[in-house]
Parts: structure tokens; C-alpha cells; sequence
């Protein structure tokens, strides 16, 4: 897709810019995200504004994340600073624990660029404990993976590293002609909800994923061969899991079983599960 022109501004491929424009659609997400006069919020990726008015107007302020600078302009002739906090920036860089207060967490909202969205919501996962909820549309296709059930075939590492840290839910569907250009694919509303710090129990975080990306790294070998280098025939023997499966028939709480055991001192593989692994 090249770079077209949209109500002025031309949509540029390398931000991945689709701008929505239905105003029916939008009216929905609004009312899905119900946002509350007063409440902290955040919108990603704001572009021509069609939900930043509504947001606006119900919240009485709201920040945004924005990296295009053709867009700030827009953006800062139509509201005041009153009414819109301007990041200028990337998303993926962006501190979003900056925005929280000591009292009420932040909400965070946006039509994410399909180029990124994978890596945007790994970057917002680290922010969960300051977050109430996360209302995003995304590509279908991510979204079916987020939200996927062990066995099927969009089970993956998104898939476990998000549930391990939200509870998920898709709201609805988005057809492309709801965007100016329209996409080729279809998009999806998603809401995340973080889960208490209580619930999540895993003792070491950072070797939960490198186990779920060695896990899900060659989909078709079984986790005998994908885990080799952190889990033993007694060791998966300990943990009651059989190592000819394969990482899509694995719950996430099997995923968290494998990583404690092999955080725990004197587990049979435990000087490979330890050891300095990138994911």
C-alpha cells in the first residue's frame, strides 16, 4: 500500500496508518471503553482524531502517544492543552508508568499499527501492575491469538504470555471499509484486564518466556526436543508432563509449573534453566 491522502494528511505505509472513519463503529468502541469524566487515560496512536473527540469530551482530558509530527500539528490545533496531553514519540519506547497516579491506574486505548502490535503489547504487559484495562483494535488475525485455547492452531507464545498476565476477552469485529484506506484484513476489538499480582505465580518471570519461546520456537518438535535445554526426562516426570507433546497442548498454568520447577533449587536441569538465555 502507498502512501495515500486522508481528509488531508497522507497515511504513511511505514507507520502503518489506517485512519477509522465510521462513525457508527466508533460510537461502538466508545461505548465499550465507557470512559468517566476524571478518569486517566491514554489513546495510542491517535491519528486524525476519531476517537480522541468522543474521548475528549467524556473524559475532559485525555494524553496521547503519537509519532507522526504531521499529526501533533492537527492535533494541537484542535485542542488545548487542557483538554490533550501531547506525547511525541514512539509507543514502544514510551513510559506509560509515567502517566499513572498513587491512586487510580491509567487506561490505555488505541487502534494499534498492525506492523507493531505484537511488540506494543509486550511492551505494554510490563506496565499491567499501574493499568486498570486496555481496550485495543487490532488485526482479527492477532487477536484470534490472543485470545486462542491450548490445542488450536493460533495457540502460541503470544497467546500464553498474554493470558499469563490478562484476562481477554473480543468484543466485536471490524470491517476494512470502517478505514480510510481501507485494510485488507479485518480488525477486532479487544479488551485486556490485568490480573492480580496474586494470581500470576511465576517465580521468574523473564524465565517463563524463554521457556515459552523455546517452547513454540519449531511448532512441530515435541517439547522433549524444544526444552532440551532446560528440562530432563525427570524433570518433566516431576512436573506430570508428558515430553512427546508439544508446546500448543500446554496450558499456561503447565508453562508456569515447568518455569518453577526449573527456577527451584536442585531441579535436574536446573544449571541450563537458570543460565543467561535470550527469549
Amino acid at each position: 500500500m502507498q502512501d495515500r491522502e486522508t481528509d488531508g494528511h497522507r497515511a504513511r505505509k511505514r507507520f502503518g496508518q489506517n485512519f477509522l472513519s465510521d462513525p457508527n463503529i466508533i460510537r461502538r468502541i466508545i461505548d465499550a471503553i465507557r470512559p468517566q469524566a476524571g478518569e486517566p487515560m491514554v489513546e495510542i496512536g491517535p491519528g486524525l482524531g476519531a476517537m480522541t473527540a468522543p474521548l475528549v469530551e467524556r473524559l475532559g482530558h485525555l494524553h496521547v502517544v503519537e509519532i507522526d509530527r504531521d499529526l501533533i500539528a492537527r492535533l494541537r490545533e484542535t485542542w488545548t492543552p487542557v483538554q490533550l496531553t501531547i506525547h511525541e514519540g514512539d509507543a514502544l519506547k514510551f513510559d506509560f508508568g509515567s502517566l499513572c497516579g498513587p491512586e487510580r491506574k491509567l487506561r490505555i486505548v488505541g487502534n494499534l499499527p498492525y506492523n507493531i502490535s505484537t511488540p506494543i503489547l509486550f511492551h505494554l504487559a510490563d506496565f499491567a501492575e499501574a493499568v486498570k484495562d486496555m481496550t485495543f483494535m487490532l488485526q482479527k488475525e492477532v487477536v484470534m491469538r490472543m485470545v486462542a485455547e491450548p490445542g488450536t492452531e493460533e495457540y502460541g507464545r503470544l497467546s500464553v504470555m498474554l493470558q499469563y498476565r490478562f484476562r481477554m476477552g473480543r468484543l466485536f469485529d471490524v470491517p476494512p471499509g470502517a478505514f480510510r484506506p481501507a485494510p485488507k484484513v479485518m480488525s477486532s476489538i479487544v479488551r485486556l484486564m490485568p490480573l492480580p499480582a496474586d494470581q500470576l505465580g511465576a517465580v521468574d518471570e523473564a524465565l517463563l518466556g524463554r521457556i515459552v519461546s523455546a517452547a513454540f520456537g519449531q511448532r512441530r518438535k515435541t517439547l522433549k526436543n524444544t526444552l532440551r535445554e532446560f528440562m530432563t526426562d525427570a524433570d518433566f516426570a516431576a512436573v506430570g508432563i508428558d515430553p512427546g507433546l508439544r508446546g500448543e497442548r500446554l496450558a499456561v498454568s503447565d508453562f508456569v509449573a515447568i518455569a518453577n520447577h526449573c527456577a527451584a533449587p536442585g531441579a535436574a536441569g536446573r544449571h541450563d534453566c537458570v543460565g543467561d538465555r535470550g527469549a
